[in-house]
């Protein structure tokens, strides 16, 4: 069994730094947390190792990119025992942005970004559509995000007490 390690209040404060932008300074980090700079710089290399932070990202405006449609597309599988074949051809789709395995109706769930809608048929009939065993599509365009973010660290839910440790 892998060692572990306890996630304290301090981690918890971090990351919710961090969630609210991931740019912060380890120095601004440390004054709003009461602590060294070599402090919070060992605290969040602990937490990458755990796989807890698994990176930081860019958030784009897409429409003022040329992207205005969003949607999110329900789909229907002839066959659910080819998963990783059926997501290496949804991967190299450059729309899908998002890809979820599913439960419920659909067996795939996944989140595009087309210029128009034209283009998002072009998408579904020339690519989605042709991927081996997709049966069919529901597709639902987004009118209009109202927001996005992650969850609240220690407010929503618990953090546990200790997590794995990573393999060393």
């Amino acid at each position: 069994m892998a060692p572990t390690f306890s996630i304290d209040q301090l981690d918890q404060r971090i990351l919710e730094i961090l969630r609210q932008d991931a740019r912060t300074p380890y120095l601004e980090i440390a004054r709003l947390c009461g602590v060294s700079g070599a402090t919070v710089h060992l605290r969040i290399q602990k937490l990458e190792k755990a796989g807890i932070i698994l990176g930081s990202r860019l958030l784009l405006d897409y429409k003022k990119l040329g992207l205005g449609i969003c949607a999110f597309l329900g789909i229907y599988l002839d066959k659910c025992d080819s998963f990783e074949e059926i997501f290496q051809h949804m991967e190299a789709i450059p729309e899908i942005v998002e890809c979820h395995y599913s439960t419920g109706v659909y067996a795939v769930f996944i989140k595009v970004y087309c210029r128009d809608t034209t283009h998002l048929r072009d998408l579904l009939i020339e690519k989605i559509q042709t991927i081996p065993y997709v049966r069919r599509t529901e597709t639902f365009i987004s009118l209009q995000q109202t927001f996005e973010r992650e969850p609240h660290i220690g407010e929503l839910f618990e953090v546990p007490e200790s997590v794995d440790a990573p393999a060393e």
